[in-house]
């Protein structure tokens, strides 16, 4: 599995544990802590972009998930 997939999986993963919680993409902003976008999320979970430890951790608290949760593939 190359980066291109790595990142195209976790960033599914994310979305469909957003979605399955009932959250639009709005909604996860703003229970993250700390400054992202919708433009951010939208990116990851599209794999358009390596999120951080930080960043994927802040997610995971956000869907009441763990790490290892958001990057079950």
């Amino acid at each position: 599995m190359d980066k291109s997939d790595l990142l195209k999986k976790v960033g599914k993963r994310i979305q469909e544990l957003r979605v399955s919680k009932g959250y639009s993409q709005v909604d996860l902003v703003g229970k993250i802590e700390g400054k992202i976008d919708t433009t951010n999320i939208s990116r990851i979970e599209s794999g358009r972009t390596n999120p951080t430890i930080y960043t994927l951790f802040r997610i995971a608290e956000a869907l009441e998930v763990s790490v290892s949760e958001l990057t079950k593939i």
